[in-house]
């Protein structure tokens, strides 16, 4: 009987803890997940300040979902939007200090992105030599 109890409680602990992890992943996919919001704060990281040049750095974004995914991140706190007057109005995008607690996500995401695209290369490689013989 006692160690049933003890298996509940260690049951739920685990329960529990995966729940925390769930919900950090969860909040941090929420903030940054999808196909475009990293890719857009990296491409403003190396100089692309304007939306014209987002979209012509960022491959196959449409300017709509460009223009809602800026106001994601502007609403997150990882961007400003600056309007600056005179003729022709200017909008630049600028990253916020905040941005910069994602420097170790994307170095991660670099590396294994690397690592992955080397991989899938290998097995394509080492899948076609089988096929030839």
């Amino acid at each position: 009987m006692k160690e049933q109890v003890e298996k509940t409680e260690n049951s739920k602990e685990f329960s529990e803890e995966c729940n925390k992890v769930l919900a950090a992943v969860s909040d941090a996919l929420y903030s940054i997940g999808g196909k475009w919001k990293l890719m857009i704060i990296i491409s403003i990281a190396r100089g692309n300040h304007r939306f014209t040049e987002l979209q012509r750095q960022v491959k196959g974004i449409s300017a709509r979902v460009l223009s809602s995914e800026l106001k994601d991140l502007e609403l997150n706190g990882f961007i400003i939007r600056k309007v600056t007057a005179g003729y022709p109005v200017t909008i630049e995008y600028e990253l916020l200090p905040y941005s910069q607690t994602l420097e170790e996500v994307v170095g991660a995401m670099t590396r294994w992105g690397m690592q992955h695209r080397e991989r899938i290369k290998m097995e394509g490689s080492a899948g076609k030599a089988q096929q030839s013989k």
